[in-house]
């Protein structure tokens, strides 16, 4: 590839990053907004039903049904339930916190996925990555402000839902490249789906919500939204450096604070903001060593 290729498809992949961590954002900004009348189970359930439409094209684009079948069935399944996991715990910390500050503490999976990397991956995990960490923990400590008035204690959601993310991802790095990603959130959304559906003689009348015509347009757009951010992630991924595009995933913290204000009228303190910065910078350095192949 020349020189003005590999700078057209390394422009490609930071547009095709930015889009997808945007489409994110936006997607748990519709998320908080449903939670007023939704259980997060019935988010599951009515979102997911609107990802199969966008699923069913990568399937076709990939080769059709054939590219539905698993090489390791168990991993994937499994992989699914954690990922179910984690969008519950994602749903329930937009209850009582504002948008931007849960974005930023769920923003902690990479930096607990360094942390669990050497008992679960049994990878090398050196000084810098370790500095990293124990920012990124800083950082997490100056948001919540424990012991002060300021502490809200539905933080631990948003702290086990990257918690879990991070296992979510040791399982996709143990599985490898054998079952393709469109296969991988196929099942992921089935199990979204069997599992909302479940849920949804739980409600606040032990019954369902019947979404309006407006909400069903939500869950539409939601679902259309976080298929395609995953898919745009990975489209990233494939243009250019993980070093190069992985940054700009952060953008989402500044859509999401902006989504905040505009629509909730949540302003962000200067001891949150720092925080924030902090959990940032601690992913980009992981971010930067990582993709460089360096153990310190």
């Amino acid at each position: 590839m020349s020189q003005p290729e590999n700078r057209s498809a390394t422009l490609w992949g930071m547009a095709a990053m930015t889009g997808g961590a945007m489409l994110l954002a936006t997607n748990d900004a519709i998320t908080k907004w449903l939670v007023v009348d939704f259980h997060a189970g019935e988010i599951m359930f009515y979102r997911g039903i609107w990802a199969f439409p966008v699923l069913a094209y990568f399937v076709w684009r990939n080769g059709g049904l054939q590219t539905l079948k698993r090489n390791q069935p168990r991993a994937v399944w499994g992989r699914g339930v954690v990922a179910f996991a984690v969008s519950i715990l994602v749903t329930v910390s937009f209850i009582n916190l504002p948008l931007a500050e849960a974005a930023a503490l769920i923003f902690m999976s990479p930096v607990f996925l360094t942390a669990l990397a050497p008992l679960f991956l049994k990878e090398q995990v050196g000084f810098w990555r370790w500095a990293a960490v124990l920012l990124g923990f800083a950082g997490a400590v100056v948001m919540i402000q424990p012991g002060t008035d300021a502490f809200n204690a539905w933080v631990v959601f948003p702290l086990m839902a990257a918690t879990v993310s991070a296992l979510r991802d040791i399982v996709t790095r143990r599985m490898g490249t054998s079952d393709s990603a469109a296969t991988v959130m196929f099942y992921t959304s089935i199990v979204a789906v069997i599992g909302g559906a479940v849920s949804l003689p739980f409600g606040d009348d032990f019954g369902s919500n019947w979404p309006t015509l407006e909400q069903w347009g939500l869950f539409a757009l939601a679902g259309f939204f976080v298929t395609m951010a995953h898919f745009l992630i990975v489209v990233s991924l494939q243009l250019a450096a993980g070093a190069v595009v992985s940054p700009f995933k952060y953008l989402s913290l500044v859509w999401s604070a902006a989504l905040g204000f505009l629509v909730w009228g949540d302003l962000p303190g200067a001891v949150k903001v720092l925080g924030a910065v902090m959990v940032v910078a601690s992913g980009l350095l992981i971010v930067y060593r990582e993709t460089r192949g360096r153990g310190t």
